[in-house]
């Protein structure tokens, strides 16, 4: 597992953290407009290139896992699989597909980040929050274009996606 991430050197009360996810080499201006003032970036994976990762890194300190589609040794050499990540006590687990989901989080983690699926979804079980923020990539028939933001106020999370424009 990753050290913990110290954001300020003491325990924040509000942390928010941008969640993004198959962007498949494109990353709108939109996406990086609402992404301002995060503390922190995570990627759930379908980068396609290491050149978004840059730029998000523009934005805040970046993590980030390998989708399907991040294929060749830059993706292999920089981008793990799964994650694992604290912030101020609150942990959360990072995999692009869920059905790949290697670990039992319940008990172990307040979140799970996925994508995969180009769908933002938003669901509680056992105790934990499972979190999709959607495709900030091409968009999908019937699906919209989104992003999402994780909210730890006093280390509980909340989470909130929001659609992106296409510009």
């Amino acid at each position: 597992m990753a050290e913990p991430i110290d954001i300020s050197g003491d325990r924040q009360e509000l942390v928010r953290i941008g969640v993004i996810s198959d962007t498949h080499d494109l990353l709108r201006p939109s996406a990086m407009e609402a992404l301002q003032g995060v503390d922190h970036i995570l990627h759930v994976g379908d980068v396609c290139q290491p050149k978004i990762l840059k730029s998000l890194q523009e934005i805040a300190p970046l993590n980030a896992v390998r989708g399907n589609m991040d294929l060749g040794s830059w993706a292999h050499e920089t981008l793990p699989v799964t994650d694992a990540i604290e912030f101020g006590g609150c942990w959360i687990y990072m995999v692009h597909d869920l059905g790949q989901l290697d670990v039992d989080p319940a008990g172990r983690f307040q979140v799970v980040l996925h994508g995969h699926t180009h769908m933002p979804e938003i669901r509680e079980d056992r105790g934990v929050l499972y979190f999709n923020p959607g495709s900030a990539g091409a968009r999908r028939a019937g699906r919209p274009i989104s992003l999402g933001f994780l909210e730890l106020r006093d280390g509980i999370p909340s989470a909130e996606w929001i659609e992106i424009s296409e510009a």
